[in-house]
């Protein structure tokens, strides 16, 4: 029979009003499981463990829990000055990004149940991949260097990479984003400079024009109607929408702001971005509704930050993203409209790994999955010290 080793401490957890009991058992010899029960006040008063673990097959009972955060760790360990990103997350929690790999930088995808699948470019001389977004049926977007230049492909799960062709007399292009139809946003680049671009789910590109006096544009997310978001550049850059059927629409900013960007787009018509201020040239995440057609919202940042960016947003009008604090470090976010902007590390805290703090929250899908980026708070000695990065999927 294995001999359990129980170890349980009480957190009491005033802001809620619950009591938070965060309980480690052992499993055989270096195999620690944590699970976290959040139960109301009144139970937990008694002195004893109203719970049993069953270690084979691991099966936890008690009356009345309340579950808590998840967090999964994907991957760790991510050399920072390797180029190491990830950006795409789907319904299934299936997340896309790029690294060292072999001697390449080669596109992968992760999955919670610790599947990593790499995937190198498919053409000659191809040795940097990035995925940048993912649909639910795992089609993957991003870019790949070719002989040529570098160019946008689609492929299902890094496998026969279809190259997405650039505008008429362009010679590069990158992808952004796909939706579930297929459909995927980037932009082109050539001798008519950087423009916003559609392609269909067959791969046909199609120029989305940039507001009037555009020098340049850039498409960055769809939602499953095809409308798109992303930034038009004149002398300053504005988030644009570009609507089925419709001309482009400025999103404008906030008052005394002279620039924005739109990173997502849910299926309600929420778009988020950020609004940059004129004089400091400091960033406040924003929130428009109903496709522009609501007035810009200012997300604010976490107390005592300076700036704020919004890149996700989920169907339920949940927004992640990245607050700059008082001391010049990143924390990623958690936006609601009940509870407004929170510290997405003090949602998670009890479920992180020692020293991890989360930097980064780059989406939200439709069950509240966040990915995000962590990386250790130890600052590294020396200009010589190797920072690496975690990367995490957040259920709060």
């Amino acid at each position: 029979m294995i001999n359990y080793e129980f170890c349980a401490q009480w957190i009491l957890d005033r802001k809620h009003g619950k009591n938070v009991r965060v309980l480690n058992y052992r499993c055989g010899p270096g195999k620690i499981i944590k699970e976290l029960l959040i139960l109301p006040g009144l139970l937990w008063r008694a002195p004893f463990m109203a719970a049993f673990v069953l270690c084979a097959g691991i099966a936890l009972t008690t009356a009345r829990v309340e579950a808590a955060s998840t967090v999964v760790e994907l991957a760790a360990d991510l050399p920072e000055s390797s180029g190491a990103s990830v950006r795409g997350l789907n319904d299934n929690g299936e997340v896309v990004g790029g690294g060292p790999s072999g001697g390449r930088h080669q596109g992968f995808l992760l999955r919670d149940d610790g599947t990593r699948l790499n995937f190198a470019g498919r053409t000659t001389g191809s040795d940097f991949t990035v995925a940048r977004g993912i649909n639910g049926a795992g089609q993957v977007v991003g870019l790949t260097n070719t002989l040529t230049g570098v160019s946008a492909f689609r492929s299902l799960r890094g496998s026969g990479q279809l190259l997405l062709n650039p505008l008429p007399k362009d010679n590069g292009s990158v992808a952004f984003a796909i939706n579930d139809a297929g459909q995927a946003v980037g932009y082109s680049s050539g001798p008519n400079g950087i423009r916003a671009v559609l392609w269909s789910r067959t791969g046909v590109p199609q120029e989305l024009p940039g507001l009037p006096g555009s020098q340049s544009s850039r498409a960055l997310a769809i939602d499953p109607q095809g409308n798109v978001v992303g930034v038009s550049e004149n002398q300053a850059q504005h988030a644009v929408l570009w609507k089925v059927g419709q001309p482009p629409k400025d999103l404008g900013a906030l008052p005394g702001h002279f620039m924005s960007e739109a990173n997502a787009i849910n299926a309600n018509g929420i778009i988020v971005g950020f609004s940059e201020d004129a004089e400091t040239q400091l960033r406040h995440a924003v929130l428009w509704t109903s496709y522009g057609d609501g007035p810009i919202q200012d997300l604010g940042t976490l107390p005592g930050g300076h700036s704020s960016w919004a890149v996700g947003v989920s169907n339920s009008g949940q927004v992640v993203g990245t607050s700059q604090m008082k001391n010049g470090f990143f924390h990623a976010f958690l936006w609601t409209p009940e509870s407004g902007m929170q510290d997405l590390n003090d949602l998670a805290a009890t479920s992180l790994p020692p020293g991890i703090v989360l930097t980064d929250a780059h989406a939200i899908n439709s069950s509240g999955q966040i990915l995000a980026v962590g990386r250790n708070d130890d600052l590294p000695d020396t200009a010589e010290d190797e920072v690496t990065l975690s990367i995490f999927l957040v259920k709060p």
